[in-house]
């Protein structure tokens, strides 16, 4: 299976698409698998808000849903509802197809909300991108994007959060942007924009191009950045962002977030792109970064809003200069279920079987002799392509400045058939990166297309714990240290509509496993995750398991009343608190005051 690759630099065609990010209460929306219950129900409560949905798409289908047109394919829904975006809510396994059906249909804005897209789909949906110039795509594994003042959303995002304003927000993480448009509503500005750019390896949309409509937008007074590890995207953005000060009299000020400063290695951090491979900046390099080119820093996005009140002039004009405060906290968080798995990784020894048998190369294990260089092949994020990696050092405090990338086409000739070997495995294993000593490979070729049956079985079946939490839905991060806190936290993804209160119970019984809890902190921002679910799921694990260590409660978002009201009705000894820093607080405070791991038999 292989890709066809480009060059480093993004297409100017493609480029010319950024307008159409610009949604509003004109905007004529459609949904592709209109029909199916999610979708059905998004689609509600857009048409209640004030979303102008014109119809949608489900393939074999012609007739009314919710009172509107529904139409075999989007070609057709082009022709005769005239759509300015489509929202796709299909399975992941169909939804590379929707998809390229839409670019072909000419569709300007495509909203993907869909996780577990596999990799090298999206790579060959990233070559249609880039020979066109009328459609642009956000996510996939996106929340959507959502105009406050003109009330259009294409995507999943909770509404009851939304104050129509001027704070523009661009996020990769779907969680993360719901708690910064909270923190901004609780301050009182409101947001203009909200571009979930989505946590994908290659997002159609990224950081910096969502920054350059955000700079551009008159309806935008400042912005908040969400950013997180994996790629390049925040130096990205703060090399865009630092051009920007410089060639503009009064720039609009710019607060930032990057999760992941605690990250485990070779961990998929929750979001599909969420991981660090060689040579790819880590959270303080972004963080740093940032700082540089003016941002002001934050630790955690509960505190978007009142730095942006600092960074805010009365009646809301920008201030002309940048500042550059801010420090990072780390806490002693250190094991975490959520949903969501997608990538694996090959140790040494079954990754040199690999390349000996599939790619014909000679290698072996490091003796301890001569000089260790890096020879690997990756994805170029920021092109959205495949790269050969090369540096004269493999190690990690180096990489970053040291690395190469260069196009698949450009191999020296000395070591072309070494590379082509090379490449021929990358891609027949629909890999993310493969050096002598790491394959790492995505899962969600597997999972939604049945593919790379033989390496997910190399890969897996090596750690109960994870394979536990794959086979429930969860992911189960255990990070380093003696940490005394285990958090149960929710992602944004289309795949959280399958999460049910038996699966947060068994989150719960996946963080006991680890005896070094002393406290557990429940913390969901639900936009498809119901607070009621999650809460009747607490209840369950709090009965069912006879917890007796303290558990700390945040339930915001979709139905975070019911929620609330579910757990202060229980009876049971929780700690509800409705403010992210006092429940971390709160978490920690109980952390220091328990000295030791309760009997929970």
């Amino acid at each position: 299976m292989t890709v066809p690759t480009s060059s480093r630099s993004i297409s100017t065609m493609y480029a010319k698409t950024l307008p159409n990010l610009l949604i509003g209460s004109q905007t004529r929306v459609i949904y592709q698998g209109f029909i199916g219950k999610q979708a059905t129900t998004d689609a509600q409560e857009s048409l209640a808000w004030g979303t102008k949905i014109v119809g949608g798409v489900t393939p074999g289908r012609d007739g009314l849903h919710l009172g509107l047109p529904v139409l075999p394919s989007v070609r057709q829904a082009m022709e005769k509802l005239k759509p300015d975006a489509t929202a796709i809510y299909v399975a992941a396994r169909h939804a590379a197809a929707a998809i390229q059906e839409a670019i072909k249909a000419e569709v300007p804005l495509i909203v993907a909300v869909a996780e577990h897209i596999p990799l090298y789909d999206m790579l060959r949906i990233h070559v249609m991108l880039r020979a066109q110039s009328k459609s642009r795509l956000v996510g996939p594994n996106s929340p959507g994007i959502i105009s406050a003042i003109g009330r259009c959303r294409t995507g999943f995002q909770p509404l009851p959060c939304f104050l129509p304003g001027r704070i523009g927000i661009v996020a990769k993480s779907g969680t993360l942007s719901y708690e910064t448009v909270a923190s901004t509503t609780r301050a009182g500005f409101g947001q203009s924009l909200c571009i979930g750019v989505g946590g994908d390896v290659v997002p159609g949309t990224d950081l910096r191009e969502a920054l350059e409509v955000l700079g551009h937008d008159e309806s935008t007074d400042a912005i908040a950045l969400a950013g997180e590890i994996g790629g390049t995207a925040g130096m990205d953005a703060a090399s865009w962002i630092q051009a920007y000060h410089s060639r503009t009299k009064s720039p609009k000020p710019i607060v930032g977030l990057i999760a992941g400063v605690i990250e485990a290695p070779n961990r998929v951090m929750g979001h599909a792109g969420a991981f660090t491979t060689a040579g790819e900046p880590d959270a303080l390099a972004k963080i740093a970064a940032l700082e540089e080119a003016g941002v002001t820093i934050i630790s955690y996005p509960a505190k978007f809003g009142e730095v942006l009140r600092a960074r805010l002039q009365v009646h809301a004009i920008p201030l002309r200069s940048g500042s550059r405060s801010g420090t990072l906290t780390r806490r002693q968080f250190h094991t975490a279920a959520e949903r969501q798995q997608r990538y694996f990784y090959l140790p040494e020894d079954k990754c040199l079987d690999l390349l000996r048998t599939a790619g014909q190369v000679n290698c072996a294990t490091y003796t301890g002799h001569g000089v260790r260089r890096l020879l690997a092949v990756g994805i170029d994020r920021s092109a959205r392509s495949p790269c050969i990696l090369a540096s004269p050092t493999i190690e990690q405090d180096q990489l970053i400045q040291t690395i190469q990338r260069s196009p698949l086409d450009t191999t020296v000739d000395t070591l072309r058939e070494v590379v082509r070997s090379l490449v021929s495995t990358f891609h027949e294993g629909e890999a993310f990166l493969l050096t002598t000593h790491l394959f790492g490979f995505d899962d969600a070729a597997f999972n939604s297309s049945g593919r790379q049956g033989v390496i997910r079985d190399v890969a897996t079946g090596t750690n109960r714990l994870n394979n536990e939490a794959e086979r429930s839905g969860i992911v189960y991060i255990r990070l380093w240290g003696d940490g005394p806190v285990g958090t149960l936290v929710n992602g944004a993804g289309l795949a959280m509509n399958t999460a049910t209160s038996e699966t947060v119970k068994r989150g719960f019984e996946l963080i006991l496993e680890d005896p070094r809890v002393r406290v557990i902190f429940v913390n969901i921002f639900g936009g498809l995750t119901l607070g009621d679910m999650i809460a009747k799921g607490i209840i369950l694990a709090f009965n069912e398991l006879s917890l007796k260590i303290p558990i700390v409660v945040r339930i915001k978002g979709t139905n975070e009343k019911e929620g609330q009201q579910l757990i202060a009705d229980s009876g049971l000894p929780l700690y509800a608190i409705d403010d992210f820093h006092l429940a971390a607080a709160k978490a920690i405070e109980l952390s220091l005051s328990t000295s030791g791991r309760p009997d929970i038999s």
